[in-house]
């Protein structure tokens, strides 16, 4: 088995491993998958070099913020989808669902009590960092995090780069070494494990694994679990499965146009991918492989120019490059502010520049003023920006292009550029379902002037970049979107 680069291990506190425990425990968390992932492939390598057997938990808090009908179910499809597939691998698959507030509380310390090591995965949002560093404060033996986020490990930058063009020139220099390292397509086919009967029998009894119904997040099982009941599931499915479905529509379906149409909402000429990377349930490496084979390419393709150029040095066709600066240079540069950055979701977190001209025009007139109930109903005088507003209540999604001008609008009717922010965080992450995480903070912040550059002055904006629902009309036929999404009276 190819070892993890070192590069995307770290470890979490200064225990020694036990060798004399009786297996090795992945602690899955971000990662939501047993393909293409650098954390359970370093476990299923210690497993093997220890020769124990490999225990892989995967459990599911109901305290978590915004827990919802919405989000529990997207998780325990994914989930449910593991189940599948790991009875099939030489491995202790544990799905554990928490059923009341606490009750999972000091399942992975009795878990790590019978352990040599714990391998956990190592995300940079969320409350998942401030966890990690619980979990290693607690645990008497060695914890390790794995990074396996994206295709350039988190921590070869040493800063955060304030925009897409100076994090595209760090790639373009750094990325081609890395891109010959990918985790192993299926590393518990490669890995030659004793296997483990059943778990301790007090841990089993205390915190059981959720029957079918639950597993799967019927309507039944969620109404009994203490989250938002208000927030119903989206229309379609989380795991592995669904998102490889997905990414199979989209290629053959959308990217050879995506270049041109990206940005349409009319159009939908978008991958659809987000939730299910936000989830884990599919690996950057895994997109960005089947995108090659589509294009057939491979590494000594690469251009040797490494100017920050957002197409030609993939040298692949329009639509694969446009595609790849978002996969790639736009959802890792989020990543890159999250682990460089403190305090990155907090307004103080904004580029000077944009805190000081936000201040400059806090007092401007607004022509209009929405409390955030209005706001959330979609009950604005603006048709695009309530129809966007809709599509994120029913479907947990809004269209890239019309989740810029959303954000750019609530700036525009709030109080405050704090509580645009405060506004936009809580809808966002309450309805979204690629929301809470890097990129969606990346979406929300560069509404505020994240990642861009001071622009002519305006009312309110100041130098933030503007948008209007009267441009972006003219730019995209809209009727059959604005139907679509049109809120209903009772909304």
């Amino acid at each position: 088995m190819n070892p993890v680069p070192q590069i995307r291990i770290r470890t979490v506190n200064q225990v020694a491993l036990a060798p004399e425990g009786d297996y090795v425990l992945y602690w899955m968390i971000a990662f939501r998958r047993i393909e293409w992932n650098f954390a359970l492939q370093h476990a299923c390598a210690m497993a093997q070099e220890l020769d124990r057997p490999l225990v892989v938990l995967e459990a599911l808090r109901c305290d978590y913020p915004w827990a919802s009908d919405r989000l529990h179910r997207f998780i325990l499809e994914g989930m449910a989808d593991n189940a599948r597939r790991m009875a099939t691998r030489r491995a202790f698959y544990y799905p554990y669902l928490e059923q009341g507030h606490g009750a999972g509380k000091g399942l992975l310390e009795a878990l790590a009590k019978h352990a040599c090591l714990v391998v956990t995965d190592d995300f940079p949002a969320f409350f998942l960092p401030r966890m990690i560093a619980a979990a290693g404060a607690k645990l008497a033996v060695r914890l390790e995090a794995v990074d396996s986020n994206g295709l350039l490990p988190l921590r070869v930058p040493d800063k955060a780069y304030p925009a897409a063009y100076h994090f595209r020139r760090l790639l373009q220099k750094e990325l081609r070494g890395h891109l010959a390292e990918p985790p192993q397509r299926d590393p518990l086919q490669q890995c030659a494990l004793p296997m483990l009967e059943n778990l301790p029998a007090k841990i089993a009894a205390r915190w059981p694994a959720p029957g079918k119904s639950l597993l799967e997040g019927s309507a039944k099982a969620l109404s009994a679990l203490p989250i938002d009941h208000t927030v119903a599931p989206a229309s379609f499915s989380g795991g592995a499965r669904a998102a490889r479905q997905r990414l199979n529509r989209f290629i053959s379906r959308r990217l050879a146009d995506y270049g041109e149409r990206q940005s349409d909402p009319q159009a939908d000429a978008t991958s659809g991918l987000s939730p299910y990377l936000h989830f884990g349930h599919i690996a950057a490496h895994e997109i960005f492989a089947r995108i090659a084979e589509h294009e057939g390419w491979n590494i000594g393709d690469l251009a040797p120019e490494t100017r920050g150029k957002r197409h030609g040095w993939w040298r692949m066709s329009e639509g694969a490059e446009s595609f790849l600066d978002q996969l790639v240079t736009w959802r890792e540069l989020g990543f890159n502010t999250c682990v460089f950055t403190e305090g990155y979701g907090r307004y103080e977190a904004l580029p000077a520049w944009a805190r000081e001209t936000l201040s400059k025009h806090a007092d401007d007139p607004r022509p209009y003023l929405y409390t955030r109930e209005d706001l959330e109903q979609a009950q604005t005088h603006d048709e695009i920006w309530n129809a966007a507003q809709m599509q994120l209540v029913r479907e947990g999604r809004v269209h890239n292009y019309l989740r810029m001008l959303w954000g750019k609008k609530i700036l525009e009717w709030t109080c405050s550029p704090q509580e645009a922010l405060e506004v936009m965080t809580e809808l966002n992450n309450k309805y979204a379902l690629d929301g809470r995480g890097p990129n969606s903070c990346s979406g929300i912040f560069w509404c505020l002037g994240r990642y861009d550059h001071p622009w002519q002055e305006r009312p309110i904006f100041g130098k933030v970049r503007t948008m209007t629902s009267k441009n972006t009309a003219k730019k995209y036929r809209l009727d059959r979107y604005i139907r679509t999404y049109a809120p209903n009276p009772k909304d």
